[in-house]
């Protein structure tokens, strides 16, 4: 059925810049590789919970190389997964061990205001100890190469967008329902069983329930790509928690280098958090980034974003240009948000693309 309501989620994986920018995703979507989660349970790591931060992370990142090296190997077929042992404690063990310091010396978006999530401190996210979900379902409406995509949706956001289309999630005007890691593991499941390409982790944004998200992955054993759909305003730590994780980084780019992200959005340093994290993503996994085109904003974001993909990242990144901008929520308090994109502004958008070099583009 989902065939006939999006042909173009068939007809895409024909496109071969699609196979040459997300090969690897698309070999797990069809079970001929191994998900990054399954294969980082399989690396050991031989280290005390109880170890200082100090020492947990220099361990991780040498065993970030280890695990770039396994997937290599598994990737080629030199060895299988159910040949390796599983270990008394592994590289997604130290992972959702470091993510509880994260936690409770809140570490985890570019604000790193160090309150202790794990007693109900909450800074300004406003989420506590405990990750509500909004809702779950076999989405038809992400781009083609992810339909249907099996997506979560959890209470709570790391920055404040005036516009923002999702704010009754985002900024928490919905309670959400709270699940146990074994409900939530077993809806992952039965996503997949059902026909979804990936399982797709957004809000809001995920970055705030990152301890969830592990604890959750640790109880599934399926094959499944696992989709990290953000606003890219997360910690460098987050970051490298993710390496190993995710398998394919659904990251918006929101805004340029001026002061559009502070005043629309209440997210100083945007620009920096967003590049890095778009390198380490390209390092780390693959990419979809999604250009979300404003209104009055084609040449002090637009134009400085798309400019910096192509040069940065490649004229072959998947990008998606996106024209969908409708004002929501405290959209009037942004003089030049009060309307939609004008024709103008959507050729602007493409002229601006055609440019920068990129040929890997959607609308």
């Amino acid at each position: 059925m989902w065939s006939i309501i999006r042909p173009d989620s068939v007809r895409v994986l024909s496109d071969p810049a699609l196979a040459k920018s997300l090969g690897r995703y698309l070999d797990v979507m069809e079970y001929e590789k191994k998900a990054k989660f399954l294969i980082s349970k399989k690396l050991q790591a031989d280290f005390d919970p109880a170890a200082p931060e100090k020492e947990l992370w220099p361990l991780h990142r040498r065993l970030t190389d280890e695990y770039r090296s396994l997937e290599k190997r598994l990737d080629q077929e030199e060895v299988t997964l159910d040949s390796l042992t599983p270990p008394l404690k592994s590289y997604f063990d130290l992972k959702r061990t470091l993510s509880e310091g994260l936690l409770s010396s809140c570490r985890l978006c570019e604000r790193m205001e160090g309150v202790d999530r794990t007693k109900a401190k909450v800074g300004f996210c406003r989420c506590g100890p405990d990750m509500d979900v909004s809702t779950f379902f076999e989405h038809m409406g992400e781009e083609p190469e992810l339909v249907p995509s099996g997506t979560i949706f959890t209470i709570g956001c790391t920055i404040r967008c005036l516009h923002c289309q999702n704010w009754s999630i985002s900024q928490m005007h919905e309670r959400g329902k709270r699940y146990s890691y074994r409900d939530v593991a077993k809806i992952v499941e039965k996503l997949r069983s059902d026909g979804c390409r990936n399982i797709n982790l957004v809000g809001g944004d995920p970055t705030p329930w990152l301890r969830d998200w592990l604890e959750i992955l640790k109880l599934v054993e399926i094959n499944v790509p696992v989709v990290w759909n953000s606003n890219s305003y997360y910690s460098q730590l987050t970051a490298e928690l993710l390496s190993g994780f995710v398998d394919l980084y659904l990251l918006d780019f929101k805004y340029g280098p001026g002061e559009c992200a502070e005043r629309i959005s209440s997210a100083p340093n945007y620009w920096q958090a967003c590049t890095r994290n778009h390198l380490l993503a390209a390092k780390f996994g693959e990419l979809i980034i999604r250009v979300l085109v404003l209104p009055g904003h084609l040449e002090c974001c637009t134009k400085p974003i798309l400019e910096w993909i192509s040069t940065n990242l490649g004229r072959n990144t998947r990008v998606n240009i996106m024209f969908q901008y409708r004002p929501e929520w405290r959209a009037t308090e942004i003089p030049e948000l009060t309307r939609r994109l004008t024709r103008e502004e959507r050729g602007r958008a493409l002229e601006l693309a055609a440019r920068s070099g990129l040929t890997n583009y959607i609308t």
